[in-house]
Order: C-alpha cells, then structure tokens, then sequence
C-alpha cells in the first residue's frame, strides 16, 4: 500500500517533511506543538532506543574484527589528529566571520532570556573520570531526556555521555582478541547482534520524514519571527561561518585527498538532514553511521569505532565555531577591544575546551562559558543568545555531524579502508544489503525503486 511513498527517494522525503512541517508551524502558531510536537517527540525516543545498543554492539564487534586488521592505536592517533585539524580551522572561520560580518555592532540593548542559568563548567580531570563508569549496567541505561542544571532539556546518556559506552565495549572487544578462538562464538554473536540493531535502525530511520514535520512544525510554532529579529544579524553570521567552514574547508580537505566533495556531500546528506532537524549529535549517529560505511565506502569496522567517538568529541559547530563568534560579538556589542593575545587564547581555550568537555550535555553553552572566562569577558551576556539557542543548535549540529561523516572518510583515504567505486556511486558497500529507502520493509522492490545513494 506504501510503495508508492518508499518509491520516493529518502531525502526528498525528509526535505517534504521539513516544508510541510515550516508550513504547518507557520499556520498554527503555538498550537502546532500541540498538535504535531508528539511525531518529534515519538521519533527522538525511537532514536534514544535505539542508540545505546547499536554503539554497544558496533563497538565490540568493530574492536575485535580492527584488530586483526589494522592498529587501533594508529586509527584512533589518526582521527584524534583530524579531530583537532578540523576544530582548529573551524576556530579560525568563526573568528574570521566575526570580524568581517561585525554581528554584534550596532545591536540595541538587549534582554537576557528568563530561563537563562549560568553554567558551572566541570574539570578536565572530572570528564575524563566520567568516562569510565563505576557501574557498567547503568553506563548502558541508555540514552534519555534529562534536564541539567541550566535548565535546559538534553539528550543524554546515563553519565551525559556516550563515551562509557564506547569505553565498555571496547574493552569486551579487545577482551574477545586477546583470548582468541575461545570464545570465538562471543566474536560471532557480537557481529550478529550488531546486524539485528542495524536492521532495527533501518526501520527507525523511516521514520524521519514524520520526525522532522513534527520537530520543524513545533519549532516554528514556537519561536515564529519576533525572537529571531533583535539577533538576525548573529543568527546569520553563524549560519555564514558554518557554511562557509563546510562548503570550503571541508571541500578543500576533500579535495586534497583526491576526493569529490560532490560525491561526498551527496552521501552524507542523509545524515546532515537528520541532523539540522533533531540538532543532536547523538540522534544522528545512527544515520551518521549509515551514510559513512553505505553511502561513502568507509570500512564499516572502523565507521563503528569513529562515528559514536565523533559524535561525543567532534563538534566543529558547538565546540569551535560557536564560542569563537560568541566571543567576538559580545565583545563588540560591549565595546571592549579583543587584543592578539585575546584572540590567541579564544582559539586555544576553543580547540582544547572541545574536547575537555567531550560528551557533557549542552556543550555549546558550556564551550561559551569556557571560552568567555579564559578571554576576560562578562560570562552573564550569553544569556542574549539563549533565547534563540534551538535556532542557532540547528546549524551548529549540521556542522558537527558533516565532520563526524568528514573525518572517518579522510583516515580511510589515507589508510586504504575506503571502497572507492562506493565513495563514487558506481555500486554499493560490499557489506550493506540496502540503504535507507524503504528496502527495509520491502523484500519485493524493483531494483530501479531504490536508488538513494545519499
């Protein structure tokens, strides 16, 4: 009854999603979120379902089979190196669209939003303690709803971080190789059970087109125009200094690996689409994941281990781009004088701030705060651009999750794990049997019925 919507490819629907969903939002006001908040709210706890089992099993499987097969201690320097080589170009473009664009010159007084909170920022030493947990069973209760202590409603895992999970898989994982052929069954079921929770994902992420009518719709309905006026010129700054950091720094890098960036934009898409519409790094992984081994020819063992570890630590967006701006236009519209010394130290506290403060809820608040505090500016003006956060997260998650996609493709270039005829769109990934088209429901589609690469 439905091959006539699962003939139509994925991203147009998502894209039919979002426009109705703009127009729904538009026409209703405030009661759109009454009316279609619940299909968002229904496809961010599918996607909490299923986050935690999908990295878990991932993880373990990905761990013993990379193994046998390349240095884990090589891949992993690799993508932290990248990790940092992207935040510091990310830094440098949202200091850059700062100075040129002057957002916060000429700006009337303006009003600190009323749930706005100022944050207490945890210690280096205190995140990297997180991470192992003193309990294994809750650092696997999974991903929920949580409010922390700004207030603000977050994604997040039992400890507010995915990297437990990672650190607990990936012991099992380099468990099952060192004792090898005896629990060679363990290694099997492994595999097999990250199967079933791909399989599982791929029913899930059907449900994006609905997700995002009723994510885009209750966001519309909610902040309509008036709250985006008094900050339209910060709003579109960001929105120029994340496009920018994508469209030619990513594209440069693409390019000078020999990659098209055409084609890699084309397979990614999916993953930027989910993205923007549910800004969550953590909700987009599973798509994320997809995309990297389906759509882009990355071996899917090593898109396990560098994905989930990406969507923790990797947000050029939040953590680079974000508090870079925010320093340079609070300081303008205060009328302080950032020196080359301020400068230096915002882009230090930037580069390093992300990764300090990997997997801590609302990182981009947080990296603001971290930020301000080390450049000498007033910390209380961030609640200016609360009121308009969701707006500004939109972008800010697109630009995370296109260099959690970024990275992974570039280790593998270098490395030779990338299928480069899959990278292209000349066939699809020896290890994917379908992509998220509608295949997953389908056992009797036409070959001509699915052909979304991306």
């Amino acid at each position: 009854m439905f091959d006539w919507w699962f003939k139509i490819k994925f991203w147009k629907r998502v894209v039919l999603g979002f426009v109705l969903g703009a127009l729904a939002g538009w026409l209703l006001g405030a009661d759109a979120k009454l009316w279609f908040g619940w299909l968002g709210d229904l496809y961010v706890t599918l996607i909490k379902m299923i986050a935690v089992p999908l990295v878990f099993f991932a993880v373990i499987s990905a761990v013993s089979a990379l193994s046998g097969q390349k240095s884990m201690a090589a891949l992993g320097g690799r993508t932290f190196l990248w990790f940092a080589i992207t935040a510091v170009l990310a830094v440098a473009v949202g200091l850059g669209a700062g100075w040129l664009m002057q957002p916060g010159s000429g700006v009337g007084q303006l009003a600190v939003a009323d749930n706005w909170k100022p944050r207490d920022v945890p210690s280096v030493m205190q995140v990297l303690l997180d991470i192992v947990p003193s309990n294994v069973f809750y650092a696997l209760t999974g991903i929920g709803m949580r409010t922390n202590a700004a207030g603000e409603t977050v994604l997040a895992a039992g400890r507010g971080s995915i990297l437990p999970v990672i650190f607990v898989a990936g012991l099992i994982g380099f468990a099952i190789v060192k004792l090898g052929e005896k629990v060679a069954e363990a290694r099997k079921l492994a595999s097999q059970l990250s199967e079933i929770w791909i399989q599982i994902t791929r029913y899930v992420l059907e449900m994006t087109p609905l997700g995002t009518f009723g994510l885009i719709a209750a966001l519309v309905g909610t902040y309509g125009f008036e709250k985006l006026l008094p900050l339209g010129s910060f709003v579109i700054t960001l929105y120029v200094a994340c496009a920018f950091h994508i469209v030619v720094v990513y594209s440069g890098l693409l390019l000078a690996h020999g990659l098209n960036p055409v084609k890699f934009f084309r397979g990614a898409f999916p993953a930027m689409q989910v993205a923007f519409v549910t800004s969550s790094s953590f909700a987009a992984m599973p798509m994320s994941l997809r995309t990297v081994s389906d759509n882009l020819g990355v071996n899917r063992d090593y898109a396990s281990f560098a994905v989930p570890l990406g969507a923790s630590i990797k947000m050029d967006g939040c953590g680079a781009i974000y508090p870079a701006l925010c320093a340079v236009f609070i300081s303008q519209y205060m009328g302080i004088d950032l020196s080359l010394n301020q400068y230096l130290i915002i882009a230090l506290a930037s580069v390093l701030g992300s990764f300090g403060t990997a997997g801590v809820p609302g990182t981009a608040v947080v990296m603001a705060t971290v930020v301000l505090t080390a450049a000498g500016l007033p910390l209380e003006t961030i609640g200016y651009l609360y009121a308009i956060d969701r707006v500004l997260d939109m972008m800010r998650t697109l630009t995370n999750v296109t260099g959690q996609v970024l990275v992974p493709v570039l280790v593998a270039k270098q490395t030779g794990m990338l299928e480069r005829e899959v990278y292209e769109g000349r066939r699809r990934a020896s290890a994917a049997s379908d992509n998220v088209d509608g295949d997953a429901f389908r056992n009797d589609s036409a070959p001509e019925a699915s052909e979304n690469k991306g």
